[in-house]
């Protein structure tokens, strides 16, 4: 693996930070990114662990920002790209501020995509290359206090599987991680912690970037974390939506005061 290149985004904190560390006792060079300074603690860190890595500090729901990643990847072959980058946002979608579910959706969705196509393509053209896509289950139920997310975790989810079988037989594959709860920073940015989901059990974001890098290497369409999540995710299937967008509402609604 001497020489092959991991791109990581969103790879400050959580899940991503993991899939740093995962992909570096692997061997991979790598390229890291965030939006915030922390990414640079972070590349500090891996290279302690005897990394090569390289950090950018690039706000990924913009096209200018997602361009600086790829002007930083410069002609260098992206063997793995694991697309981590994503924001949550908590409150009634009607309370929120119209620039902060647009900053989301731009994160979550375009800016996801943007650089998809932007490497695929590459990767296509050479014929091998292996993306990871962090979805999550909330994309199977209705996210009541939780709409935009979820909402654009269900896009991802769906991408995913389509992306994975139209680049069949190319030598590019596309795996979906949809984990569960996972502890990391999201719960305060998403303005989550005065919630029942804020205050839940999570899983080790540890465990959950294992899971993904292994389903990724083995080049799976998808892998839900946990034995548990797998045992919702099919409950989901059975239960009718508006049920479980009630369900969720008891979970991420802001406690009363």
């Amino acid at each position: 693996m001497k020489h092959q290149l991991a791109v990581i985004t969103g790879a400050s904190s959580g899940i991503g930070r993991e899939l740093g560390f995962v992909c570096a006792e692997a061997g991979y060079h790598l390229l890291i990114a965030a939006d915030e300074p922390q990414i640079h603690e972070v590349a500090a860190a891996l290279r302690t662990r005897g990394a090569n890595v390289s950090s950018v500090e690039a706000d990924l729901s913009s096209v200018e920002g997602v361009q600086r990643l790829c002007d930083a990847i410069g002609d260098r072959e992206v063997d793995v790209l694991i697309a981590n980058a994503g924001v949550g946002l908590g409150q009634g979608f009607l309370d929120q501020n119209v620039d902060d579910f647009m900053h989301l959706l731009n994160t979550n969705i375009s800016g996801t995509l943007l650089l998809v196509h932007q490497i695929g393509r590459k990767m296509r053209a050479r014929g091998d290359g292996r993306i990871l896509i962090v979805g999550s289950i909330a994309g199977f139920l209705p996210g009541s206090f939780e709409a935009a997310y979820n909402a654009s975790k269900a896009f991802l989810n769906s991408f995913c599987l389509a992306l994975h079988e139209e680049l069949r037989g190319t030598g590019v594959s596309v795996t979906c991680l949809m984990p569960g709860v996972t502890e990391s920073d999201y719960f305060r940015r998403a303005g989550l912690l005065n919630t029942k989901i804020g205050r839940s059990k999570k899983a080790s974001p540890k465990m959950v970037a294992r899971a993904g890098f292994q389903a990724m290497t083995k080049r799976h369409a998808r892998i839900i974390s946990g034995f548990m999540n797998n045992v919702r995710v099919v409950l989901m299937h059975f239960l009718p939506a508006p049920f479980l967008a009630r369900q969720h509402r008891r979970w991420a609604e802001p406690d009363r005061d």
